[in-house]
């Protein structure tokens, strides 16, 4: 097959405020903005030092407008990992300060990660530390 994964798209109905969170809590660049649509990639994409193969290159996000509100739970979230080294609750606190909240999808108590929803309420997982 000569397909690969370009990017995910987000509907939302603030593409730029919710470009911009998404931004900042990756630490990616917005590469695109308009009235329309809003792209956001890592860092690396926009180093010409590193020439990335077409077949391995990460996709983007893409936030697009639409007239209506989220009314039921995401079917495809992303996940979130720490670093090996660092502390989950101190990532999830600081996404917390950022304006996500808490979500109960029907996961136990007992699971390793934890749920959140981004300023628009979109879930999201932030996962223990991973490698």
């Amino acid at each position: 097959m000569t397909v690969r994964w370009f990017s995910v798209v987000v509907d939302c109905q603030d593409l730029h405020a919710q470009a911009r969170w998404w931004a900042d809590t990756l630490d990616w660049r917005l590469v695109y903005e308009a009235d329309d649509e809003a792209v956001i990639v890592p860092p690396h994409a926009l180093d010409p030092s590193r020439l990335v193969p077409l077949h391995e290159r990460c996709p983007g996000l893409v936030f697009v407008p639409v007239p209506e509100g989220k009314t039921v739970k995401n079917r495809l979230h992303i996940d979130l990992a720490p670093g090996p080294e660092d502390d989950q609750a101190t990532d999830v606190q600081a996404l917390l300060d950022r304006g996500a909240t808490r979500a109960d999808v029907g996961q136990d108590d007992d699971v390793s990660w934890v749920v959140l929803r981004d300023p628009e309420g979109n879930e999201f997982c932030v996962l223990s530390p991973r490698d």
